[in-house]
């Protein structure tokens, strides 16, 4: 069975950092693309970034560009992702996704995902 385990998230300081962890199983991860996500409450969800395990493209959304980093650990099946100057708009529940092939447009079309994990909760203090 496919599994994604979301880790990492809490509450850290505005201008702080933390890297969200997302654990796979069940499938073969390396094609795989893993996208992250995060819904605040009250709006849609939104795309963030994305590895595609093939290739090691990465893609970024324009709200992350130039303080996040995305990496994966082939050995330990887990994608990471790291965000430095939180800012309070960063809150909000962080999932991943498991999407077949490469990252293509799946931060646009979060359906495009074949796999999601339940999420980690963000909280940016001021």
């Amino acid at each position: 069975e496919a599994q994604l385990v979301e880790s990492g998230g809490g509450l850290v300081q505005a201008g702080g950092s933390l890297t969200l962890s997302c654990a796979a199983s069940g499938f073969d991860f390396g094609d795989h693309a893993i996208a992250w996500f995060r819904q605040a409450p009250g709006k849609k969800r939104e795309g963030l970034s994305c590895i595609s395990n093939s290739n090691g493209e990465t893609e970024y959304a324009d709200s992350l560009k130039g303080r996040a980093t995305i990496s994966s650990d082939n050995t330990k099946n887990t994608v990471f992702l790291r965000i430095d100057n939180l800012k309070p708009e960063d809150a909000g529940t962080y999932s991943c996704g498991a999407r077949w092939g490469l990252c293509g447009t799946v931060l646009l079309l979060p359906s495009m995902t074949d796999y999601w994990g339940q999420g980690t909760q963000v909280t940016v203090s001021t």
